[in-house]
């Protein structure tokens, strides 16, 4: 028997998608008060290249489907049914990945307190453990320049990505991309589990135990070649689509 995701039809799906994105990030604790961000290409029909946003003033449990933002890469609003614009720091940062990166569909940027942690540590995140190889020489660093309003950032900021789709802002937070929603999402709870793990790790002061690099090499393509095989099925992520029914049962207006 399968297990239905019932969700709303009558907003866009890329709208639901980002909507449920963000009551799973403050679900998990992974928010920050109305801060950080996610964001991902708006649908065809509310402009070309336009990406959605969270609206400014909003907590991630008060997002739903209808009242994203959208945006161009210009800084336009297009369309904002809460009246409150976004968040100009947010705007520099993902409108900077989606102007230089087609192939990435949703930016996922947190404040946690273990992403944070990690971010502010010279080594960054260890090969510990099973969590951290997923994302083993998979990740790119971006220096602190202040609170992001500076559009020239942007350059520097996409220069430091490259082809990449994990950041660590040091001294700041985490970032994810992803070609849909869905991965940015899983890419991040991963993430933040082995930050906080690496925390716990070093809290500990027993001695950490490394993975060496060819098998952390190894366990990163696995994870990989998986991804792209369910990919090239066609078939629905069913871990994405586990995820949007506990937003549906825990956050039943999301879709509206």
């Amino acid at each position: 028997m399968t297990i239905q995701t019932q969700v709303s039809t009558a907003q866009p799906v890329e709208r639901v998608h980002l909507a449920a994105a963000y009551r799973l990030i403050a679900e998990f604790g992974m928010d920050d008060s109305i801060f950080t961000h996610i964001s991902a290409k708006a649908p065809a029909s509310e402009g070309k290249d336009a990406f959605l946003i969270n609206p400014y003033g909003l907590r991630f449990d008060e997002v739903t489907a209808s009242n994203l933002v959208t945006v161009d890469l210009d800084g336009n609003i297009l369309r904002d049914d809460y009246g409150q614009g976004i968040n100009k720091a947010g705007f520099t940062i993902h409108s900077a990945v989606h102007m230089a990166r087609p192939d990435v569909h949703c930016v996922l940027h947190t404040h946690t307190v273990a992403g944070v942690a990690i971010s502010s540590t010279e080594e960054g995140l260890l090969p510990l453990n099973q969590w951290s190889l997923e994302f083993y020489d998979r990740i790119a660093f971006h220096d602190y320049e202040g609170i992001a309003l500076n559009l020239e950032e942007r350059e520097r900021l996409i220069a430091d990505l490259g082809s990449k789709m994990i950041m660590i802002l040091r001294n700041h937070g985490l970032m994810t991309c992803g070609t849909s929603v869905g991965d940015a999402f899983k890419a991040m709870y991963n993430f933040e589990r082995a930050c906080q793990a690496q925390l716990a790790i070093m809290a500990s002061g027993m001695k950490p135990r490394f993975v060496p690099h060819e098998l952390a090499e190894f366990t990163a393509g696995q994870g990989e070649a998986w991804a792209a095989k369910h990919e090239a099925s066609g078939k629905p992520d069913p871990e994405w689509e586990a995820y949007l029914r506990l937003a549906k049962k825990r956050c039943p207006d999301f879709d509206s």
